[in-house]
């Protein structure tokens, strides 16, 4: 233990010595930037102040968030200053990363992340991880068969220590943090579905209510808390108000939508939204999203930023600046070609983004 602690000091230690070297990192024109405030290096030193940021600050922003996932988020910081350079100068506020259940929460993706500029968002994926599909439309058995991550094992309190472990160092942060728990849970090609891997009905909602309820336990009360199913164009039989926790567990509700054949972000988002709305009001978060490169291509991105400003209830996106050398099932990426990055830098222009709290947020 005081091995533990010394090196835990001295990780510490070294963050503080990289931010306060790096001071320009906390005047970006981004989500972290502190205008007449102290910026990170207080927020690391835990000071119990007003003025560092805490949860309800961000749940409802001025603005709309702009969130990128990229290949080494969120650690990279030329990474995320070629997206700003490629999106026109824009930085997102948003840096997505995963996390599966065989892997141990690092707590400088949070700070990291902060540093950068961006709110961290954690997809928190329970399984031990999976190898890409050969195609977009098959699905290894070896990526949803994992019976050591059965939802049963969770509710059942198998993961209890490695879940509260995370809960505490997520919580030790003291920074917001939006975490996606058992993302996009109505399709079948993960293992917490429950229509695979020896799951049962009404199983998904007990394992994300117990993983809260954990949380709670832990004390991490800087948790954005995310649900988020697929869109329901590949399982239009699956309802997606049974999986729903309640809204006393969300404060946000995600969606992972891809414009695939599609003119309209309408035709890709339209009718999982009309069913979201039949059982929640709660904020609508688009988690992950990106075109195809199809015929359709071109007109689905002029389309998606005049469609986004139609709706008020979609609070942000986060785009998978991805393809499938880097992880992503097809190539997601606005700079796929120079018509289709340069449809996606006007359309950017011309949302009115969320660049820091909301002034209406508290302090702690």
């Amino acid at each position: 233990m005081a091995f533990n602690m010394v090196v835990l000091a001295a990780l510490s230690y070294g963050v503080y010595m990289l931010v306060t070297t790096n001071a320009e990192d906390n005047g970006l024109s981004g989500l972290g930037r502190q205008e007449d405030g102290p910026g990170l290096v207080d927020r690391l030193k835990g000071e119990a102040r007003s003025d560092v940021p805490v949860k309800e600050q961000y749940l409802d922003p001025e603005g709309v968030y702009f969130g990128a996932a990229t290949e080494n988020a969120p650690y990279d910081k030329k990474e995320l200053n070629q997206l700003a350079a490629d999106a026109g100068g824009i930085r997102p506020s948003m840096t997505s990363f995963f996390l599966a259940w065989h892997q141990k929460f690092n707590p400088y993706s949070v700070t990291a992340s902060w540093q950068h500029g961006t709110l961290p968002v954690l997809t928190w994926e329970p399984w031990g991880g999976g190898r890409q599909n050969p195609t977009p439309g098959t699905v290894l058995k070896s990526n949803i068969i994992q019976p050591r991550y059965r939802l049963a094992n969770i509710i059942d309190g198998k993961f209890d220590a490695y879940i509260t472990k995370t809960a505490r160092d997520i919580a030790g942060t003291k920074l917001p943090v939006a975490l996606r728990f058992g993302h996009e849970m109505n399709g079948i090609w993960y293992p917490w579905a429950e229509r695979v891997n020896g799951n049962h009905r009404g199983e998904y909602v007990k394992a994300y209510q117990h993983v809260y309820d954990l949380f709670q336990q832990a004390g991490a009360d800087n948790v954005i808390w995310i649900w988020a199913p697929n869109i329901v164009r590949p399982e239009p039989e699956e309802r997606l108000e049974p999986l729903y926790p309640g809204d006393e567990y969300v404060d946000w509700i995600g969606m992972t939508g891809y414009g695939v054949r599609e003119k309209s972000p309408e035709i890709t988002f339209g009718a999982t939204m009309k069913e979201i709305r039949t059982f929640s009001d709660k904020p609508l978060m688009i988690m992950e999203t990106g075109a195809q490169i199809d015929d359709d291509q071109l007109a689905w991105m002029d389309a998606f930023f005049p469609w986004l400003k139609k709706h008020d209830e979609i609070i942000g996106f986060i785009w998978m600046q991805k393809d499938r050398d880097t992880g992503a099932r097809s190539n997601w990426r606005f700079t796929s070609s120079h018509e289709v990055q340069q449809a996606f830098q006007a359309g950017l222009a011309t949302l009115e983004l969320a660049t820091g709290p909301a002034k209406t947020g508290g302090g702690a």
